[in-house]
């Protein structure tokens, strides 16, 4: 008994811990947007879904000798795959559907072996139920969980500050070399231990078609159902969180714990699920997760946001998969019941991560979930009321044989479970059109894609019309419609910003030789940094994002106007790193890297390598420049760390003003001492805190959680 138990925790373990470390290791590839872990957590569940129907059909299909001949051949070919770190041919080039080359990647690096993860659970549970018939299958379901829960919590706080993910990827190929051990004696064991007149003849253990195995098609769907809304609110709500903090694996692994969770609550058999106190509890969370998705105002408070929909989270899949419990069928038919709830699974991820951004013009997935939620909730309450009522009937009915008379459980009525629920709809559909409309406020253009939802917003501020460019909640740039405005740097970007700083001291400087300066920038935006653009000057934008590219160029004429000044202004459209990787040296004299203070920030261009790159880009006297304003995150000393290796020198300039305008922060790096010694920079330069024990930030190490504010 105790083999099932371990082989089941061992695969759990491994099934859970090598999300984060292959999304982490692909992460940079794809320009560390947030949307590469939904579309992970998309393959992840079609996965899933598919090592169920495996072990749904094997179970019913075949001898129990074929089956076990089948898996461990499996097992075998995905040993020989190891280990799980992704081929540099498998590098997109710029022009490929990003969610697409994800997938592929994902099926080409863990494809096998997460396969046969996904197997262990329903395939050796029905091994554990054909061989104690006795015994709660369904209580291994609840451990499985709690070794994926474990998984999940220990990689943020035990592994990834540690360990790096080339490590991560050896060890966990190890921990599968043990777990293909501990099938291959599962499968031995059922064999030994079953008639040999059986093993040559299809299992019919799982199909005795008696009535106690016939599954009614409303139920399937039911399990369908509840799985599905589960999963689309831990996508929507880890979508919510990572868009508008970081694409880090702490901030992916929260939620998916807090849903893992509760699935071991309500599959532990204890009684943990009380649906009474779960419905108020979740309604009361449906109230607060649509006040703070409606007032503008609480948008930006971090820890109340994790807090509130963290929990909100928790008591839906509370309700969801408490539901999944009290209709689970017999045991004979659990891989069938896995089978649905993985449907519903994989469902709830197409529907988040590859139908809204098709359908939807902005992240709107969470507004509806909370509307589905709240018209989940009242069909529960009044199925509450008619099931009370039903049991009600029954006790006058059994009157006379009840002695003592039982004690009715608690019911609503009928008409105030309708009012209660009635209300939580009204309130979550009235709270999703404020936040939509809200969304929509002042808005001229809206386009969404693969990296996020772009708006275009156009106001009037003291008399001047201006537009800027949002990306999620994030500014990213603004312009004044009319002349003379229209060519001024604004935002992050002004003349005593550290970047208008150093290109203004690098165009003096030129000047006095009569050449034009080169300067190259990753992350477009509005294309502001081109209003310092001058005659013969060269300005070079990277930005992974077509959208971005386009509204720059149609609804904003920074570009435009610089090209008919006189400078060379050129776009690249791909990740910037691997960009530069493969272009010749640029010779730039700045160089910015504006790429932190979006919703998430991609780490892989604030590593040593990713210096060393840009290094090679630069003339000996230029200057990199990383603008490091964010909210939550403090990146100065993680620059600073990097430039002190490659024996640079530094100065934090921060542009700050009383009138509330937008503040900014940026480090600039030189080989050359003199240059940000001169008065233009030295004025500005403040001194960073050292942090003597923060480690390197490398490919393959970096500890978001030191940094957080």
């Amino acid at each position: 008994m105790h083999l099932y138990a371990i082989t089941i925790f061992v695969s759990a373990f491994l099934l859970f811990l090598v999300q984060p470390i292959i999304a982490k290791q692909i992460l940079p590839w794809f320009g560390g947007s947030a949307a590469v872990w939904t579309t992970c957590l998309c393959f992840f569940n079609c996965a899933l879904l598919a090592g169920y129907f495996y072990s749904d059909f094997t179970t019913r299909k075949l001898s129990r000798r074929n089956q076990a001949y089948l898996h461990i051949g499996l097992l075998l070919l995905a040993l020989a795959l190891l280990p799980i770190t992704p081929a540099q041919a498998l590098k997109p080039v710029g022009d490929e559907i990003p969610g697409m080359r994800i997938i592929l990647v994902l099926a080409v690096t863990i494809g096998l072996p997460y396969f046969l993860l996904a197997t262990t659970s329903p395939l050796v549970q029905a091994w554990f139920a054909q061989r104690y018939p006795q015994a709660s299958a369904y209580r291994l379901f609840a451990l499985s969980n709690l070794a994926s829960m474990l998984a999940l919590l220990g990689y943020p706080f035990l592994i990834e500050p540690w360990f790096s993910t080339r490590i991560q990827a050896f060890a966990w190929s190890g921990g599968f070399g043990l777990f293909a051990v501990l099938v291959g004696f599962c499968a031995w064991q059922g064999l030994k231990h079953t008639p040999s007149s059986a093993l040559e003849k299809p299992d019919n253990w799982a199909s005795s078609g008696t009535a106690e195995d016939t599954i009614a098609v409303k139920a399937q769907l039911t399990w369908v159902a509840l799985s599905a809304l589960g999963t689309t609110l831990l996508l929507t709500i880890s979508n919510h969180l990572t868009q508008n903090i970081s694409s880090i694996p702490l901030l992916w692994v929260l939620p998916l714990a807090l849903y893992l969770l509760t699935f071991i609550l309500c599959f532990d058999g204890k009684g943990w699920y009380d649906r009474t106190l779960f419905l108020t509890l979740l309604g009361i969370a449906i109230v607060a997760m649509g006040w703070f998705l409606a007032d503008k105002d609480l948008h930006f408070l971090l820890y109340w946001q994790i807090g509130v929909f963290c929990a909100g989270l928790f008591f839906a899949c509370m309700v969801l998969h408490g539901e999944l419990v009290r209709l689970k069928p017999p045991a004979t038919q659990l891989t069938r019941f896995y089978l649905m709830v993985s449907v519903g699974g994989a469902l709830g991820a197409l529907l988040v991560s590859i139908v809204a951004p098709l359908v939807l013009p902005a992240y709107f997935e969470l507004e509806i979930a909370l509307v589905l939620l709240s018209i989940a909730v009242t069909i529960l309450l009044l199925g509450d009321y008619r099931s009370a009522r039903q049991r009600c009937l029954l006790c006058e009915e059994q009157r006379e044989s009840l002695a003592p008379p039982t004690k009715l459980p608690f019911a609503l009525p009928q008409l105030s479970a309708a009012i209660v629920g009635g209300l939580i709809v009204i309130f979550a559909g009235g709270a999703a059109a404020t936040a939509i409309h809200g969304y929509y406020h002042n808005v001229v253009v809206m386009k969404r894609n693969f990296y996020g939802s772009l708006r275009v917003k156009e106001s009037v501020s003291d008399g001047f019309k201006q537009r800027s460019l949002i990306h999620g909640a994030i500014l990213h740039g603004t312009q004044f419609m009319e002349a003379p405005n229209d060519t001024i740097a604004t935002t992050y970007y002004k003349t005593k910003s550290g970047i208008g700083r150093a290109i203004l001291l690098q165009q003096k400087l030129a000047t006095v030789v009569n050449v034009g300066v080169r300067v190259g920038v990753i992350g477009l935006g509005t294309g502001t940094i081109a209003a310092y653009a001058k005659k013969g000057d060269a300005f070079r934008f990277y930005d992974i994002n077509q959208e971005v590219l386009n509204i720059a160029n149609r609804d904003f004429s920074y570009l435009s106007r610089a090209e008919n000044s006189g400078a060379t202004i050129s776009t690249v459209l791909g990740d910037a790193r691997l960009t530069l990787e493969r272009e010749a040296a640029q010779n730039f004299d700045v160089l910015a890297i504006d790429a932190f203070s979006s919703d998430s920030i991609p780490v892989h261009l604030i590593t040593d390598e990713a210096v060393g790159i840009y290094l090679s880009h630069m003339r000996a006297s230029g200057i990199i420049a990383f603008h490091v304003s964010n909210r939550f995150l403090d990146l100065k000393p993680v620059v600073q760390q990097i430039a002190q290796k490659h024996n640079l020198h530094t100065a934090w300039v921060r542009d700050s003003y009383d009138d509330g305008s937008t503040s900014s922060d940026w480090i600039l790096l030189s080989k050359n001492a003199d240059r940000l010694k001169h008065t233009e920079i030295a004025e500005a330069t403040s001194e960073i805190p050292a942090k003597p024990n923060w480690r390197l930030w490398t490919d393959d190490f970096n500890n978001i959680l030191q940094v957080l504010k």
